[in-house]
């Protein structure tokens, strides 16, 4: 068991513990028409200007800049926004379980997040194993998006962490690298299984005897 208080584990939330993706709405915007779904998120609303969201903007100022360049689309745009819930599948399920197994070892939680702060209230509230968490930091309160080493200064010096005792869990290898200077043992997520591996190897959790023991 790890020692408590010493040792810790900061997780990513989208792809990690929320499986959240415009796909989950925009399929019912686009009903069986994959293709068109995709070029339009691949060319209007596009991951690079969601990622103005989870900076700090608004998605009122978003869709306002969107629907400048793209008029005929205002009703689509909007919907980002104003339906983002509908984004959020649920939780995933498999890596809740392996949170709350740490949660109840008394092992320090925290929550590193790229997410817009006026979508995340409602988030919040939706999902009760939120409140495993000591501590959650999420870039569009702070207006600095992962993986902008900045955030990583923040979430150190806000929750006191010391990045030699903590694990780092993300789905993003951009953040995984960013992560590692500071000395967090990080760790890209792939998949529940892989994850209670990785922590039983840093003693957080019982050891398995391969990636796929349950």
């Amino acid at each position: 068991m790890a020692e408590p208080g010493r040792d810790a584990v900061v997780f990513d939330l989208g792809g990690v513990l929320v499986d959240w993706n415009p796909r989950h709405l925009y399929r019912k915007l686009f009903p069986g028409d994959e293709a068109a779904m995709e070029h339009f998120l691949a060319t209007v609303c596009t991951s690079e200007w969601h990622r103005h969201h989870d900076a700090g903007r608004t998605y009122a100022e978003g869709a306002r800049l969107l629907k400048a360049e793209h008029p005929d689309m205002g009703e689509l745009i909007d919907a980002f926004g104003a339906r983002q819930e509908e984004m959020i599948a649920g939780a995933i399920h498999e890596t809740v379980t392996v949170l709350k197994e740490l949660h109840g070892r008394g092992v320090p939680l925290y929550a590193l997040s790229n997410w817009p702060a006026e979508g995340f209230p409602s988030t919040r509230r939706r999902f009760d194993f939120l409140g495993c968490f000591r501590g959650i930091l999420i870039s569009g309160e702070v207006g600095v998006i992962k993986p902008d080493p900045r955030i990583f200064e923040m979430l150190i010096e806000i929750h006191a962490i010391d990045p030699a005792r903590t694990a780092f869990i993300d789905d993003s290898e951009a953040n995984v690298a960013a992560a590692r200077p500071f000395g967090f043992n990080a760790t890209r997520f792939t998949d529940a299984a892989a994850l209670r591996f990785e922590l039983a190897g840093l003693g957080l959790l019982p050891a398995q005897m391969t990636p796929d023991s349950s």
